[in-house]
């Protein structure tokens, strides 16, 4: 995710990182050679008695344009759900523990295991979602049996919520916590269950494919014939008005297709690493430990991953 600090608005005109411009640029390009080939090759063209009027494409343009804009609104709120969901997520991590250490007091070994389980559970959920291998990382938060004992399942997110559930009825078995304890800390369980349900609801589903495909065949269709359209008319000026104008639609077309999958690692997608960097800050500064991790931040390109 891009974060930058407010910027003058001729500044920002010519922000190069997080803008799609870097991604479909050659497309602009060949775009721009395509109008100024057309330009050369018009006096050939007014022969062959074959002439595109602008109407047509002012009319598909609209169309274009609101199909883009439901699509956009689609893939945004896809984006939109699964910020909420970590957010959600966060929550319920420090509400459980809150919860959790408040009834056990200063038993400190017991709140750091389940400070580890949390951890665990969170950067088991972000490196599923990125599909990257996860045993690596959750070296760090795992006992070395529970650890084998996750790695064995496909979905190891849910192994350490089993893990979990069972550090809560094992303190409920020795006394520690009562039934009415042991169900609001259950409940909390059940809501991180939710938010990976959620996710991975997501992550799973994208928007149908015969939807995005047609609009990004209509899209390049459109950007192609445009320069003949518009040449018999504007002649020099068809090139900057046709790259504009495809810029806009391309872009459009490029942004929808980063938003609808949130959890990826390009630029409008989610910052994962800076939210499970948190939440771990938050659970070790709750737990009172003054070892904490550093915080993630933004790089010279404002880009927070």
């Amino acid at each position: 995710m891009i974060v930058r600090p407010h910027q003058h608005w001729f500044i920002r005109l010519f922000v190069w990182h997080g803008s799609v411009l870097q991604k479909i640029y050659s497309r602009l390009l060949l775009n721009l050679a395509l109008s100024i080939s057309v330009i050369f090759f018009l006096p050939w063209y007014e022969t062959l008695g074959i002439k595109l009027t602008t109407a047509p494409f002012s009319i598909l343009g609209v169309a274009i344009a609101i199909f883009l804009g439901f699509r956009n609104s689609a893939c945004y709120a896809r984006f939109n759900e699964a910020r909420t969901l970590w957010g959600q997520l966060a929550i319920t991590q420090r509400s459980f523990l809150r919860e959790a250490k408040s009834v056990l007091g200063e038993d400190q070994s017991q709140i750091s295991a389940l400070v580890n389980l949390q951890i665990a559970f969170c950067q088991a959920l972000r490196l599923t979602l990125r599909k990257r291998p996860v045993e690596e990382t959750l070296k760090k938060y795992l006992k070395e049996e529970d650890l084998q004992w996750v790695m064995k399942s496909a979905a190891p997110c849910h192994r350490i919520l089993m893990l979990m559930g069972d550090w809560l009825a094992d303190k409920r078995k020795q006394g520690l916590i009562s039934d009415v304890v042991w169900s609001s800390l259950n409940h909390h369980l059940n809501d991180l269950s939710a938010v990976a349900g959620g996710c991975e609801r997501i992550a799973g589903t994208p928007v149908p494919f015969a939807y995005t495909l047609i609009l990004h065949r209509t899209v390049y269709l459109f950007c192609i014939m445009l320069p003949f359209a518009l040449v018999t008319d504007l002649h020099y000026m068809t090139p900057f008005l046709s790259v504009f104008i495809s810029y806009t639609f391309i872009s459009l077309d490029t942004l929808a297709e980063e938003l609808e999958e949130p959890f990826g690692t390009e630029d409008n997608d989610l910052p994962l690493d800076a939210i499970c960097n948190s939440i771990e800050r938050d659970l070790h500064d709750m737990d009172g430990s003054e070892d904490l991790p550093e915080k993630v931040r933004p790089n010279r390109h404002y880009r927070l991953s």
